[in-house]
């Protein structure tokens, strides 16, 4: 396989997971009686741009199609660090209506909404019908399109350049990162602003996060790889943040590569972070394997203790991280028989591949179970409070990643 930015020879492995569907693929119960797409999981190194990556075995409409469960709005710590980020920024910018805001994956329009409340022009591009229609009822314009250099292109001619652009939790997702990064130089108004957020893959490595590893992350993203991305699409990083969100990730701004704003001291900051990683060195890659093959054997042993006892397992969170580590791990309904999700686009199907039902919360309170093990980890704080009653019966949380722990 060639990297998909360098296109250098890559022979240096990360993780093989075996094979799984979609993670976000949920089966109705009509799904059930018929087979299910299933594509290998495995994930390469470059070692020359270390841009870390999935192979090449599904296409990006396979995975957001009009049936894509994911809604950003279902967490309410997403929602606040949406609207954190959007009154910081528009302070930040001086954004008014006079201003242009595109946000590049706007979902079900969680941030969006938050500009549409102060009159500032927006665009939402989104893909998939199921969260677009959503956000256009909230006010927020859509184009229901993969973004890419061609889209880019289009909307700076039809003079839709943008003074912000937004890319949260998207970067990872695109199967031709040069096309999108090209696409972002292209809607950029001269002295416009990019920020991006993106899981870091040095958290990823350090704390043997496998399970956010699944089809629709084609890349698994470090600031030396995307500084070195923007660079050759001619722009510029000037500013990183570290965020807590999803396990670790980084907040990246940039600009046209022309722009007169000084590099800040955060971005060597993390570069230095990264080079004491030794993200640019085969060992730590070298070693993944095995330690998450450590996690999924102390979760598979923990439930089947508790089956053997007559205990009762429960799973709060249908998440996509979820859906890697259970068929990861090859556990079925026999050893998990329900997982509790507070949305009701997934509530009534079944995890793909597990295909171990989704219910509403509801079934833990009358359920009772002695356990109840956490998936959406990144969530642990919010779900802890929202879970807190289960100890009124004995019941304690369970988390599996990093590794095993009993609340």
């Amino acid at each position: 396989m060639k990297c998909r930015h360098c296109g250098a020879d890559m022979t240096l492995p990360l993780i093989d997971l075996g094979s799984a569907p979609p993670s976000n693929a949920y089966l109705t119960p009509e799904k059930l009686h018929s087979p299910e797409l299933w594509f290998p999981l495995r994930v390469l190194v470059c070692q020359k741009c270390w841009l870390v990556q999935t192979e090449d075995f599904t296409q990006a409409d396979e995975l957001f199609n009009a049936e894509y469960a994911y809604f950003s709005s279902t967490s309410k710590s997403w929602l606040a660090h949406a609207a954190q980020y959007s009154q910081a920024i528009i302070k930040d910018l001086g954004l008014n209506s006079d201003s242009f805001v595109i946000e590049i994956a706007s979902n079900d329009g969680y941030l969006l909404k938050n500009f549409v409340k102060k009159e500032i022009p927006c665009l939402g591009i989104e893909p998939t019908a199921s969260t677009a229609a959503v956000a256009e009822k909230l006010g927020i314009p859509v184009l229901r399109e993969f973004f890419g250099e061609p889209l880019g292109q289009r909307l700076a001619d039809q003079g839709q350049q943008a003074n912000l652009i937004v890319g949260n939790n998207v970067y990872a997702h695109v199967p031709d990162i040069n096309d999108f990064t090209r696409g972002l130089k292209a809607a950029l108004k001269p002295g416009g602003t990019i920020t991006l957020e993106f899981p870091h893959v040095m958290k990823l490595i350090q704390q043997v996060q496998f399970d956010t590893i699944y089809h629709e992350h084609f890349s698994y993203l470090s600031l030396y790889t995307v500084n070195k991305i923007f660079n050759d699409a001619g722009l510029k990083i000037w500013d990183t943040e570290e965020l807590s969100t999803h396990g670790g990730s980084l907040r990246v701004y940039g600009c046209h590569k022309d722009d007169r704003r000084s590099i800040t001291g955060r971005v060597q900051s993390i570069l230095d972070q990264e080079a004491t990683a030794s993200l640019q060195n085969p060992i730590p890659y070298q070693t993944f394997q095995e330690r998450a093959n450590t996690v999924k054997n102390h979760l598979i042993s923990f439930l089947v203790e508790q089956k053997r006892k007559g205990k009762q397992v429960a799973a709060y969170g249908a998440a996509a991280k979820g859906n890697t580590l259970l068929n990861y791990a090859g556990i079925k309904p026999d050893l998990l028989p329900y997982i509790c999700d507070a949305s009701p686009a997934k509530q009534g199907k079944f995890m793909p591949g597990s295909r171990i039902p989704v219910v509403n919360e509801s079934q833990i309170k009358s359920t009772k179970p002695s356990y109840v093990v956490i998936l959406p980890w990144n969530l642990k704080k919010e779900i802890m409070l929202q879970l807190e009653y289960i100890r009124d019966w004995g019941g304690k949380l369970v988390l599996a990643i990093p590794q095993m722990e009993v609340i």
